[in-house]
């Protein structure tokens, strides 16, 4: 059976970057499943996984511009440390939730000092090739259980809407 709309799909992979550095796998663990078609993967490895087969096997390679952007310099900024009132030991690589005047954005703490905290709110993956390697382990009808569930769980999506993750 080949991956298509509304097709539930399993696949194994491993994610790295251009170093070579495993930034994510399924390896030892539980295999990705999804509902094709619904938008829960980037646009970009889902079109790549589109028409293809059970067992199939392949590599992708997704450049930053169609993954999660290039790192945007204005999205760095400093920030008064008094703002993380409740924070006591503020680290690097911390995350943190943030208002905008764009929504709600995680932020990552880049750099502390006494009196200030660099804020970095592009995506960690931003500016990074993602490289794919990509098994399809199985490929078939959901059970009405499973359509409603994945639809509960994103009913923008169910009702059409496209979103990457």
């Amino acid at each position: 059976m080949q991956i298509q709309q509304q097709k539930l799909v399993t696949v194994n992979y491993t994610l790295t970057d251009d170093d070579g550095s495993v930034l994510e796998t399924t390896e030892g663990k539980h295999p990705l499943t999804y509902l094709h078609g619904l938008g829960t993967l980037l646009p970009s490895l889902e079109q790549a996984l589109d028409g293809r087969s059970e067992g199939e096997q392949f590599t992708l390679s997704i450049p930053p511009e169609r993954a999660f952007g290039e790192v945007d310099e204005n999205l760095v900024q400093q920030v008064p440390r008094d703002a993380f009132q409740g924070v006591e030991d503020i680290q690097p690589d911390m995350q943190f939730e943030a208002q905008t005047s764009q929504g709600s954005r995680v932020v990552t703490v880049v750099d502390v000092d006494d009196e200030n905290v660099t804020v970095d709110a592009n995506h960690p993956l931003a500016g990074v090739t993602l490289n794919f390697d990509l098994k399809v382990e199985e490929v078939r009808d959901p059970t009405d259980e499973e359509l409603a569930e994945m639809a509960s769980a994103n009913p923008a999506d169910a009702a059409g809407d496209d979103q990457p993750d």
